[in-house]
């Protein structure tokens, strides 16, 4: 039987995880995969690993991560900010992803009816450390405890003038979109960042939790009726529950990361038989 399946954080620049994901296979031929961002951080390494998964699975859903966003070394003449992104849709839609620009569309095997949600939103500094009530405030703690995501050097939210003024238009296009679906099918969000703040409680580092969301979809999860949220970034892959509905976090990680919890399961099931 049909399943949908989802994975973040593949870092396919890591020798280990190329290999991890050049062994997926869908468990059946109808198989979705949804992939929740941070597949790399270099264009010909991101393609590389759409293709192949768009050329095994019957449907699969991107939507982007930090690192995909990245401007890196050698690329600096490339695309960056919301041309990069542009740029990201276009090779997604020419290999026959789905993005977070494409019409919804419905699963209805297990678990469905849902509507699958990619989605772009990034994040605006407002999960903030302890103490901090601004985001300077917030960022200078994390400077001062030598926490600081490498987004500050990389990822550019040109022509945006900051990455949370990008955040606050990626909220009102996906609150429009999302106001306009049919409202008769639940919805399965997909998004690289948590959409509450719950999941970063657990970080090692709370600095960085400045960098993993923004408190206004604190409750997208009820008001767009998810079954479902699918998200990555943390690294920290687990299941948790807020208001009946479930919250996994599909992220493979780094090899020093995954090695510790032996060999894991790359794709996970967003509806996992009772």
């Amino acid at each position: 039987m049909a399943e949908l399946l989802a994975t973040s954080d593949l870092h396919v620049g890591h020798p280990e995880n190329r290999a991890l994901v050049e062994r997926i296979e869908p468990r059946s031929p109808g198989d979705w995969l949804i992939v929740a961002g941070d597949v790399g951080e270099r264009l010909p390494d991101i393609e590389w690993a759409l293709r192949t998964l768009a050329g095994r699975f019957a449907k699969v859903f991107w939507a982007p991560g930090n690192h995909e966003l990245w401007t890196p070394p050698g690329e600096e003449d490339g695309p960056r900010g919301v041309e990069r992104y542009r740029h990201l849709v276009d090779m997604c839609r020419s290999l026959g992803v789905r993005t977070p620009e494409d019409p919804y569309e419905v699963w209805e095997g297990p678990g469905g009816p849902v509507t699958i949600v990619p989605m772009f939103l990034l994040y605006d500094y407002t999960f903030r450390p302890d103490g901090a009530t601004t985001k300077e405030e917030g960022l200078a703690i994390a400077h001062r405890s030598g926490i600081v995501c490498t987004d500050e050097r990389f990822l550019h939210p040109d022509p945006y003038p900051s990455r949370e003024a990008w955040c606050e238009a990626r909220l009102a296009e996906t609150r429009r979109r999302l106001e306009e679906r049919p409202a008769s099918v639940r919805t399965v969000l997909v998004n690289h960042w948590p959409l509450i703040r719950e999941p970063t409680r657990v970080l090692w580092y709370p600095e960085f939790a400045q960098w993993c969301g923004t408190v206004h979809t604190d409750d997208w999860h009820v008001r767009y009726d998810a079954k479902a949220v699918v998200y990555g970034h943390l690294h920290i892959p687990r299941t948790i529950e807020r208001d009946g509905v479930p919250f996994v976090e599909v992220s493979l990680g780094y090899p020093r990361e995954w090695r510790r919890r032996g060999t894991p399961p790359v794709l996970r099931p967003v509806f996992p038989e009772p």
